[in-house]
């Protein structure tokens, strides 16, 4: 299939594009949406092209969230813009006891196909309020699926799989990945949710991994091939539903293994990961499991501080000499 490529930003616009054109029922409902096209450009030219579907609302997330919710609940399929994923925290009753369970509570005769697009992670110096990498908040609230994308092709695919989704998805869009640039293909082009893909084969180690921290595992892992540690890399893409049997079977073949995200260490998502390995896939470790993850302190805005706090290539580096020591 012929290949072209963009950027994930065109990537976002291509998938709503696409899918608002197939279905009337999707519409975007954000902050500062029509006359800035969003604050990554990631809705450029929707409002023209679709007049009326591209809602500005007023500066409430509780507002935004709930009228998306409701809206959804009527048969619609909002993507619901959140600016920054930081600002979930004014909308977690709409989000948490409200999307997340209606389906449960109303016997599955209320369906809620909406997306909540979040851009979230570090390293742009924004500071503590708008820095966060919150996915464990929303992989432990049950009736939620959670994905985070790192590459363009994923970041169209998912999108738009998500769109068709008859149940919440929170979509997270590191924000420094909106300029990264990909091959994606051309014409329809759908990932499904709760598939995991394999970046980098390898034999002596896996690096189980997801949005941004995936590009800096390949960097690492370069470095650790020239140190004879050939090191196999899973993006996991989709966190729930969670794709275990891709983990299983590359842990049936490195016997090791080193888990890398941007949020802090306790209580991420890692902290999930080595417990379900811990408890299924024991039999299969040569070495005790081992995370790289965020310091548990609030994002600096300082960039030498802010670089400090985050993981980078050569703490993932590290990480992975530890598991062989």
């Amino acid at each position: 299939m012929v290949e072209k490529e963009i950027s994930c930003t065109s990537a976002i616009c291509e998938a709503l594009s696409e899918e608002m054109q197939r279905d009337a029922s999707v519409f975007i409902i954000g902050e500062d949406l029509i006359a800035h096209g969003g604050i990554f450009g990631q809705f450029s030219g929707l409002p023209e092209k679709f007049p009326g579907r591209v809602i500005d609302a007023p500066i409430s997330e509780t507002c935004i969230v709930g009228g998306g919710l409701g809206a959804a609940m009527t048969g619609m399929r909002p993507v619901i813009d959140m600016h920054f994923a930081d600002f979930v925290t004014t909308a977690m009753d709409e989000i948490a006891n409200q999307m997340a369970k209606i389906r449960y509570m109303s016997g599955g005769q209320v369906k809620v196909p909406l997306v909540l697009w979040a851009p979230d992670g570090g390293g742009l110096s924004a500071a503590a309020q708008h820095s966060q990498s919150l996915e464990s908040w929303f992989v432990h609230t049950p009736g939620l699926k959670v994905v985070v994308p790192s590459e363009p092709a994923d970041v169209k695919g998912l999108l738009k799989s998500a769109i068709r989704d008859d149940d919440p998805v929170i979509f997270f869009q590191h924000k420094q990945l909106f300029a990264h640039t990909g091959p994606i293909p051309a014409g329809e082009h759908l990932v499904p949710i709760g598939k995991a893909a394999v970046r980098r084969d390898g034999r002596d180690l896996t690096m189980l991994t997801y949005g941004r921290m995936a590009h800096l595992c390949m960097e690492a892992a370069e470095q650790l091939a020239a140190e004879g540690i050939d090191a196999e890399i899973v993006d996991l893409r989709t966190l729930k539903p969670l794709d275990f049997a891709c983990i299983s079977h590359s842990l049936a073949k490195t016997h090791r293994t080193l888990i890398v995200h941007e949020a802090c260490l306790t209580g991420g998502f890692g902290a999930e990961l080595a417990a379900r390995i811990g408890e299924e896939l024991f039999d299969e470790l040569d070495a005790p499991v081992t995370r790289v993850a965020a310091r548990d302190v609030p994002i600096p805005f300082s960039p030498g501080l802010e670089s400090y706090v985050l993981p980078q290539v050569e703490d993932i580096v590290l990480g992975a000499r530890k598991v062989f020591s």
